[in-house]
């Protein structure tokens, strides 16, 4: 079974790709990243058949440019610098850098290795491959189909009828059905709702006409740890020190949880708490960490409704509501909804990531507020990493 080539553009990506890439081009181009790939759903099975169309997929990609118009388009955000735009009309994913390989088990390999500026930029396309042909291989494609568009009817009917009143973004890249499907989805979403504000995927936005939305992910507050001369604890001030000077106080959405969020509000000082617009949610009990952001903001006398709770983790449309209900008399409150839109059918979607485990040779770890989210190759390291943030949150305790 052949399929179409899944990646037609290279800016069907999320759009903190290019946020995170941008920093990397102006401050550390000497950094070198090595991803890998995991299936967190037990007995999933890949068959040579669906490798053998991942490994076609990726050389499919790999032959991509971007065009004129869609550097114009990159240009057109108003925080995506020139300089950066015309480096990517030079870029282009590079094939020697992803490894593929299938075990007697049926258990897929990936891995990702070179200078970080480009290896990064694979996560998103890899996913949306593998993601793409294990669903249209592995079932009835016109099916699942069939049963995403019945799910999809009955959310933008709760909508328009007012179950569903919060302001929402879609973030399905990753784990979607298909191209075409998230393409559907957010083109109805858009044209017969008034909830959705923007999407991730910088193609769809383009196209739609829509904001395209995202600041940061884990792996770029990981990084700094691959930097010898930042001590582990404290790189998510570090991280947050260069994007604020990057994007001089625009983009400014923090995610709190790499190194879980008790340290990234030892960092959260009243400067950055000015600089930054908001913060994004992503692991951990939501309300518990709602409340604690909120009590963080009026610690330093800021009105936490003039600031943006993003949540992300794992939402769907009944959670995000009951959220919303919650918090939004108490601060700006968005969300960001990924799978529940791009892939919400009648089979349970794949739980896969790729993620971040070195640099420069060292290993890396997310810690998040969740342990079960954290994924380090070294465990030793981790272990390391995790003594170092409970030193410094239990030292910063002993000063007050």
């Amino acid at each position: 079974m052949k399929l179409a080539p899944i990646i037609v553009s290279l800016l069907d990506t999320d759009l903190y790709k290019f946020n995170m890439d941008q920093v990397i081009f102006h401050k550390h181009t000497d950094l070198c990243g090595k991803y890998y790939f995991k299936c967190r759903n037990q007995g999933i099975v890949f068959t040579q058949e669906m490798a053998c169309e991942i490994e076609s997929q990726v050389d499919h990609l790999c032959s991509l440019r971007f065009t004129h118009d869609e550097l114009d388009y990159l240009r057109s955000i108003r925080f995506i610098k020139n300089d950066y735009v015309e480096f990517l009309r030079l870029w282009h994913p590079i094939r020697d850098y992803v490894s593929i390989s299938l075990s007697a088990e049926g258990e897929l390999s990936v891995v990702v290795d070179g200078p970080l500026f480009s290896a990064m930029q694979f996560e998103i396309y890899l996913l949306e491959i593998i993601n793409e042909v294990y669903f249209r291989m592995a079932y009835d494609y016109a099916t699942l189909r069939a049963s995403a568009e019945e799910r999809l009817n009955a959310k933008i009917d709760a909508m328009n009828g007012g179950t569903y009143t919060f302001k929402f973004a879609e973030f399905g890249c990753r784990r979607r059905l298909s191209r075409e499907w998230q393409d559907e989805a957010v083109r109805r979403f858009v044209t017969e709702t008034k909830n959705c504000v923007g999407t991730s995927n910088v193609f769809l936005a383009k196209k739609y006409g829509i904001m395209p939305i995202g600041t940061y992910a884990h792996e770029f507050v990981q990084m700094y740890q691959g930097i010898d001369s930042i001590p582990l604890a404290y790189t998510n001030y570090y991280a947050m020190k260069d994007w604020y000077v990057e994007y001089d106080g625009d983009n400014g959405t923090a995610l709190t949880d790499t190194v879980t969020t008790d340290l990234f509000l030892l960092d959260f000082n009243r400067s950055m708490v000015n600089n930054y617009t908001g913060v994004r949610h992503d692991s951990g009990d939501p309300y518990l960490w709602g409340e604690k952001m909120i009590a963080h903001y009026k610690k330093y006398g800021v009105d936490p409704k003039t600031k943006m709770l993003l949540f992300s983790d794992s939402l769907d449309f009944d959670r995000a509501q009951k959220l919303y209900e919650y918090f939004c008399d108490k601060a700006k409150v968005s969300f960001g909804i990924g799978t529940f839109v791009s892939n919400d059918t009648c089979v349970p979607p794949l739980n896969i990531v790729i993620k971040l485990q070195y640099v420069n040779g060292r290993p890396v770890a997310k810690l998040s507020d969740t342990p079960g989210k954290a994924m380090c190759r070294d465990t030793q390291y981790l272990e390391y990493l995790k003594r170092s943030v409970a030193f410094r949150i239990d030292r910063e305790k002993k000063r007050k």
